[in-house]
């Protein structure tokens, strides 16, 4: 509890009073960001698609000292996405903060060979998701809130094997854009462009140790990323700290290229 304390004094408490809504976030980089927001005093409500996940997840939260709530909802389920919205409403009367994590990349098949199906999926979670989640979200969004999209790396240089998952978190950079338009001035909307994080979402990366060194080398700061990385990066964004920043790609990649 001693050592939990420390990390919540090191770290300040910015979100004290405020509620954020974290998707796809039992595990990995989407766990890593409802904590450091629930450490920093947000009310945090989580979500995937399995109920068992979510409930490990919770439990691991309120370990912690969280104020923490978890829903069932698999994003491209038009219910789901409202049961999640209307369940933090219910719960928490509010929105301050929502972060947009949940992302597929089902196929490594060359974009001329990749299943129209596919291609949908694709589509429709990584991208049109976060757009109907918003749609659900905003009569609830408080003045000063802020969105939070994580995008990717491979948005600035889709990669062979991950072409047309690249290709959506492309289209994320200008969603990210045109929300900030649209919901300005009361509401912020940022994008987080993660690097290599080995994840379980990403665990190619690491299977083989030639692959992992080959990644590390190819950063400036020569180690890959960590969700605690992504999870500070979002956290910033989020926060009052970035209170004069909208419409911008934070890009936490150990010096990767990242030019469109």
């Amino acid at each position: 509890m001693a050592k939990m304390m420390d990390m919540e004094t090191k770290i300040g408490r910015r979100f004290e009073g405020k509620v954020a809504i974290v998707t796809a976030s039992t595990q990995g980089i989407g766990f890593a960001i409802a904590e450091r927001l629930g450490l920093e005093g947000a009310s945090v409500v989580i979500s995937s698609r399995k109920q068992k996940n979510v409930d490990e997840a919770v439990e691991k939260l309120k370990n912690k000292g969280i104020e923490v709530f978890g829903v069932v909802c698999h994003v491209s389920n038009a219910q789901h996405r409202k049961d999640l919205i209307q369940k933090t409403v219910d719960k928490y009367g509010k929105i301050d903060v929502i972060v947009s994590n949940a992302a597929v990349n089902p196929s490594v098949d060359p974009l001329l060979r990749t299943l129209e199906s596919i291609l949908d999926k694709l589509w429709e979670i990584n991208v049109k998701a976060t757009v109907l989640l918003l749609q659900e979200a905003a009569p609830h969004l408080q003045k000063g809130s802020s969105i939070v999209i994580i995008s990717s790396i491979a948005g600035y240089n889709p990669q062979p094997a991950m072409a047309m998952y690249g290709v959506t978190k492309t289209a994320l950079l200008g969603l990210t854009k045109a929300l900030a338009t649209e919901m300005a001035p009361v509401t912020r909307v940022n994008a987080v462009a993660p690097g290599f994080v080995p994840t379980n979402f990403a665990a190619y990366i690491t299977k083989d140790e030639d692959v992992k060194k080959v990644n590390e080398e190819k950063t400036l700061l020569g180690r890959l990323g960590t969700p605690k990385d992504m999870a500070a990066a979002a956290a910033f964004l989020a926060s009052d700290d970035a209170c004069y920043i909208t419409g911008e790609t934070l890009i936490v990649a150990g010096g990767l290229p990242s030019r469109l």
